[in-house]
């Protein structure tokens, strides 16, 4: 029915849905033919790419697990990655083989991929189980180590049935465009959830405000989602003024709060943006402000849906009266199905049915939320999620650091940046510090800011080291220290 309509779109090339199928039944029968069986796991190292779609729906079709490695990656995050998902195979574009064969891998390439785009047809032969799983999305958190959050054919079926029906918007033929990463849960979540539905999605490897703005005017998008930042920063552009943005029917963001300052910018051209929450545990977005509501009410992120249950709970499990700050819980068909390989803290997440999000909120008489704080230690910058504790681990290793803590500091750019409060044994190089940090560090965990204490850090009652009284005394970092990179 829509074989010849385009599914993926990036630059001047597209995929119709009809090329879509055919290219990942020849990469799903390759895969069967080398000894991919039901369950392996096979990572991939790309930017984003039509090739990186066929295969992600290739391992999918084959009856494997997709394993998607952040492209930002160094070596050592590869290693620790790959230590943990065990590939059968992993495939890695050309500019990204020396970082994953220093993490002792060597990578077939992506052009055994795109080979396979055309060819005799083959038919993929594997019965899909729906509750198998088909991806391991690898998520920061309150731990040191990324935990891998699982999806199922279920799970991702789920999620897109859910708001097909909430949100009429993206309607089958809609025109998406998807700014984020293959490799992260928005990138493969919106792959999945806007293809299931039959729209057009309108892909770009990397995030440029100028073609963002252009893709959306030339090919006349229906929706957008995005982090705060990325409406700023085509806001920014002079040519904003000017744009034709009469085709956006749905503008969602997270991660962040929106400006009234944001708001109104595009609220001048016809558009609102309505607030989002949402975990990659639970799928994706959990709520979406209704569009009548999202301007009187900015801090606020919207309701649960048909299929998505909602509740803020006190410790004790009961519903907090409206108005009363309390963990958020979700329950719903599209959510997780565990953390890879980690029954701990898929018990401790996963409760009763319920996933806990360790996030702070409240709801409203009407059923509202509004996101207060994070129970995680977890830094949100650019819409990338930053494990606090990964950081720490790592600039704790380098000489003469005795303690550290990392915390968010303000961003004009990416909302939140991390810096690294240090107390030291000896005077600490700062130039060598980060560059320690760059070489073990995606680019964006890197502290932006280090702060050094001469006394040994505040620490509880417990004896832990204190991050609200570290979190307190430099809430002003970004104003009174100097940015180290």
């Amino acid at each position: 029915m829509r074989g010849a309509q385009p599914a993926i779109v990036l630059h001047d090339d597209q995929l119709t849905y009809r090329e879509y199928k055919q290219w990942s039944d020849r990469i799903a029968a390759m895969l069967v033919e080398d000894g991919l069986e039901p369950g392996d796991r096979v990572g991939i190292c790309s930017a984003n790419s039509l090739a990186y779609v066929a295969l992600l729906m290739g391992i999918i079709r084959a009856g494997g697990i997709a394993s998607p490695i952040n492209f930002r990656y160094k070596s050592r995050e590869i290693a620790e990655l790959l230590e943990s998902t065990e590939p059968r195979f992993v495939f890695a574009a050309e500019d990204f083989v020396p970082q994953v064969e220093k993490a002792g891998i060597r990578p077939r390439p992506m052009s055994e991929i795109a080979a396979l785009r055309t060819g005799e047809t083959k038919a993929a032969t594997h019965d899909p189980d729906p509750d198998a799983p088909v991806v391991i999305i690898a998520t920061s958190g309150s731990t040191a180590r990324p935990k891998g959050v699982v999806y199922t054919n279920r799970s991702v079926t789920a999620y897109a049935a859910n708001w097909a029906i909430e949100e009429t918007s993206s309607a089958p033929g809609s025109r998406i465009i998807t700014l984020a990463p293959l490799n992260t849960s928005a990138g493969f979540v919106q792959l999945m959830h806007y293809t299931v539905q039959g729209c057009t999605l309108y892909m770009m490897p990397h995030f440029d405000p100028l073609e963002a703005l252009r893709t959306i005017e030339r090919d006349q998008i229906s929706c957008f989602a995005a982090v705060p930042a990325f409406f700023e920063f085509i806001a920014a552009l002079p040519e904003f003024a000017d744009a034709d943005l009469s085709s956006l029917k749905l503008a969602t963001s997270g991660g962040s709060r929106v400006s009234p300052r944001l708001l109104q910018a595009y609220k001048d051209k016809g558009i609102i943006i309505r607030q989002i929450y949402g975990q990659t545990e639970v799928g994706g977005n959990a709520t979406i402000m209704p569009e009548h509501l999202a301007l009187e009410a900015p801090d606020k992120c919207g309701w649960g849906g048909i299929f998505m249950d909602l509740r803020v709970v006190r410790p004790d499990g009961t519903d907090c009266d409206p108005g009363e700050p309390g963990e958020i819980i979700m329950r719903s068909p599209g959510m997780m199905k565990e953390y890879w390989r980690d029954p701990e803290e898929t018990a401790k997440a996963l409760r009763g049915g319920w996933l806990h999000s360790g996030d702070i909120g409240t709801l409203d008489e009407n059923g509202l939320l509004t996101f207060v704080d994070r129970m995680k230690d977890l830094i949100i910058s650019g819409g990338l999620n930053i494990s606090a504790a990964e950081v720490e681990n790592v600039v704790g290793e380098f000489p003469g650091v005795v303690e550290c803590l990392v915390i968010a500091a303000k961003d004009d750019r990416f909302g939140e940046t991390p810096c690294a409060v240090v107390h030291a044994s000896q005077e600490i190089d700062v130039t060598a510090l980060i560059a320690h940090c760059e070489e073990n560090l995606s680019n964006y965990k890197v502290p932006r800011y280090v702060a050094f204490s001469a006394d040994p850090l505040p620490r509880l009652a417990t004896g832990k080291l204190s991050k609200p009284a570290v979190r307190e005394a430099y809430a002003d970092a970004h104003e009174r220290l100097p940015r180290v990179r």
